[in-house]
């Protein structure tokens, strides 16, 4: 068992983590600044300039394939980006990147979808999640019917990422109410311009999804995603292409919310010494230097698991579920350690705290990773043995 990084993982990486150091780091201020006035804390084209900089170093499309001009790095690579890019709160990823199921797309698609989307032109979002079906997706009620050569879509969809940005959308819809998610669910590109309607929704954090409404939208049948029927088989591959980058990025900024509260616990002096000297701090930073040694191993094997080609859902969902409980329980412990100043919007413990808080409920909920790991041990489709036996 090997468990050290080669020249060229360890190359990547540190590049990234420079990246991070020097072009994003930085931001944070500024980021803060901004969305304490209410406003985005990284507007389009900065965002761009950034990703534009790091293209010209080579660094563009860490998962999409070099045949569309990416890297197409693996799993375990693309989780350690994924870590060193959690290290700031700074709302930054590399550009090159398209939704996994656009892949799906015929040439025309990719024409028009696809390459547009990886070359940043075009701003897509997923749109699956409605008023009345989260975590049971099965449940959508969002129709389209055939009309000649097109489809009439009706419905509402909530909690869409990128929703209110987006240029087109790839919507599920009802085409086949007997069968329902057994092959009548069908996927939909949907440009903004065909008459959808979005509308954000404020929530706790930074992160801002969108209403969207459809009221007849008609729908060309050429923009049919993949076969009329199957969109739910696509769905699910894309709610299911790397649950373990979500963890992944938390990593990182669990490493450096810890580093931060070394600093101020050696710094800190309460009662004529520094707060480190008393055992329930010290206890605080042992319990979170271990939950994150925890997860770092958690992370990279279903990382592993994915570029071995094995069964990698139930590592995924460990690694989702064990991710966002220890990094809510991490920050909670930071912010006490930093006490009346981690409360405070000067510092960005707050802001990581609404931001970790989501971890535990988009891309599959607690509650549903938790059905899903006790569904694999009853049903004999993973062991506690793990891997190993």
């Amino acid at each position: 068992m090997d468990f050290t990084l080669d020249d060229e993982q360890k190359e990547i990486r540190d590049w990234v983590r420079t990246f991070v150091r020097k072009e994003v780091v930085p931001l944070e201020p500024e980021v803060l600044r901004r969305e304490r006035a209410g406003q985005p804390g990284l507007g389009r084209d900065e965002l761009k300039a950034l990703q534009d900089k790091a293209k010209a170093a080579g660094f563009f499309g860490v998962l999409t394939p070099r045949e569309y001009g990416g890297m197409g790095l693996g799993a375990v690579m693309t989780a350690l980006v994924e870590q060193e890019l959690g290290r700031s709160f700074v709302p930054f990823r590399f550009g090159g990147y398209a939704d996994n199921i656009l892949f799906h797309g015929n040439e025309e698609q990719k024409r028009r979808y696809l390459l547009p989307t990886i070359s940043g032109e075009r701003v897509s979002c997923f749109a699956i999640t409605e008023p009345g079906a989260g975590s049971d997706a099965k449940a959508i009620r969002t129709s389209a019917r055939k009309e000649g050569g097109e489809w009439v879509v009706n419905g509402e969809k909530t909690f869409i990422t990128q929703g209110h940005e987006a240029d087109f959308v790839m919507v599920f819809a009802v085409t086949d109410k007997e069968k329902g998610a057994a092959g009548g669910v069908t996927c939909f590109l949907v440009d903004r311009e065909m008459g959808w309607k979005s509308e954000p929704i404020p929530t706790m954090g930074q992160w801002g999804p969108a209403a969207l409404v459809f009221d007849d939208v008609r729908v060309p049948e050429a923009n049919v995603l993949g076969e009329v029927g199957q969109g739910f088989r696509l769905a699910m591959q894309w709610i299911g292409q790397g649950r373990y980058l979500l963890p992944a990025r938390a990593l990182g900024a669990c490493e450096r919310l810890v580093e931060m509260a070394v600093e101020q616990a050696k710094n800190r002096v309460a009662f004529g010494q520094p707060i480190a000297e008393y055992q329930a701090i010290q206890w605080m930073l042992a319990d979170s230097a271990v939950e994150v040694e925890a997860l770092r191993w958690l992370v990279l094997h279903a990382a592993w698991l994915v570029d071995q080609g094995a069964d990698s859902r139930q590592a995924q969902s460990i690694a989702k579920l064990y991710g966002g409980i220890k990094a809510n329980e991490i920050v909670d412990r930071v912010l006490q350690i930093h006490g009346g100043m981690g409360y405070t919007r000067e510092l960005p413990i707050e802001r990581w705290y609404r931001e970790l808080r989501l971890l535990r409920i988009y891309e599959g909920t607690d509650e549903i990773q938790r059905r899903t790991i006790a569904r694999n041990l009853l049903r004999g489709h993973a062991k506690v043995t793990g891997t190993l036996g």
